[in-house]
């Protein structure tokens, strides 16, 4: 393991083989529960309260990247820019769990893309099934990796995610190959999990999300990774705040490639 990730924590150990081999077979893992109790609130009271500053601008840094593909969605919330808003989001993109699960799906050189919040709200969140990537790449030459922050229990009637496992092997984009993108898959799989879980899932494989069928908003928060020979989603340089590199780890500046 590189001196980078080492000092953040990450060990050969910090997942287990079979983990790593889950990971890439299907293009997703589920790492259990990483945020306590208390994190969890903490993180909620947050995000309330950047939702009720930032109002009708929330997610205003989205609009201004030209790596994002759906800036603004109808039926969601959305808040970016996570990293400059508050200590409670530190731990999205330093977990030795997600630093190690990155490593085996983009290598050792890699670098934050962008921290964002999404909350489906009720009655919307259906998704075509996509990618986060414009072209098929190779079995060995994956770009981009995301991961999941369940805020709320993930269930079939609030909209969890859905996830075609193995479809990153196949070198195929679904708005090619599929009639229906948001018809249900046979194969796909729903991250059912409680509130302060975290998933993996390898970004070239086939996912979306699902029908918010409940009364309250599903909420997440992604931290997205890429190579470091990639564009970041937000250019951390651009937006870095003095106060933030003061109180971040110098390894995490690294991350952060700032």
């Amino acid at each position: 393991m590189n001196t980078l990730l080492s000092k953040l924590g990450v060990t050969e150990a910090t997942l287990s083989s079979t983990e790593k081999a889950f990971l890439a077979e299907n293009g997703y893992l589920n790492l259990g529960k990483l945020l306590s109790d208390e994190q969890l609130a903490s993180i909620q009271q947050r995000l309330k309260e950047l939702m009720d500053e930032e109002g009708e601008n929330s997610g205003s840094e989205l609009m201004d990247s030209p790596y994002i593909r759906h800036p603004k969605e109808e039926g969601a919330d959305r808040l970016a820019d996570l990293v400059n808003k508050g200590v409670a989001f530190d731990v999205f993109y330093t977990h030795p769990r997600v630093l190690a699960a990155m490593a085996e799906v983009l290598g050792e050189e890699f670098k934050l893309s962008s921290l964002n919040y999404r909350a489906a709200k009720p009655g919307k969140g259906l998704q075509k099934l996509h990618v986060d990537w414009h072209e098929a790449v190779a079995a060995d030459d994956f770009k981009v990796c995301n991961s999941i922050w369940l805020l709320d229990d993930f269930s079939e009637e609030n909209g969890a995610t859905r996830i075609v496992p193995g479809t990153h092997l196949t070198g195929e984009m679904p708005q090619e190959v599929l009639a229906d993108p948001l018809a249900t898959h046979p194969k796909e799989v729903l991250i059912e999990a409680p509130a302060g879980s975290v998933f993996i899932f390898n970004s070239h494989t086939w996912h979306g999300g699902t029908n918010n069928r409940t009364e309250q908003p599903r909420r997440a928060i992604h931290s997205y990774f890429c190579r470091r020979d990639q564009p970041q989603q937000i250019d951390q340089k651009r937006y870095i705040q003095s106060e933030t590199l003061e109180r971040i780890h110098p390894m995490a500046r690294v991350i952060l490639d700032v």
